[in-house]
């Protein structure tokens, strides 16, 4: 249980965001089954947080905080990590950072 990041492109491995830096992501949101539930892409507009300041659910504090600058990487989250998520177990995320 927890977050398991796969990598599908590396970023510049020398940038990585510390607690209370802020992330500008683009995200595609879906469930174990394939369904989609959120994109940010999909609304034409990224996604910023301060990493580690709760803002997010945990399994991005987490995950997003293990990525470098331009890094994609699919994060696979599970219900521990989700807070109060609907009937699902994990999810997948396709994260790309832009900056921060």
């Amino acid at each position: 249980m927890g977050v398991d990041v796969v990598t599908t492109r590396p970023g510049d491995g020398v940038s990585f965001p510390k607690k209370g830096q802020t992330v500008v992501v683009h995200y595609t949101g879906t469930l174990t089954d394939g369904k989609k539930f959120d994109s940010s892409r999909d609304r034409g507009e990224t996604f910023d947080f301060a990493i580690g300041m709760e803002e997010v659910i945990k399994g991005w504090d987490v995950g997003v905080a293990q990525m470098s600058i331009g890094q994609r990487a699919t994060l696979t989250i599970s219900s521990d990590m989700v807070g109060a998520a609907p009937r699902a177990c994990l999810f997948d995320y396709f994260i790309y950072i832009t900056y921060y």
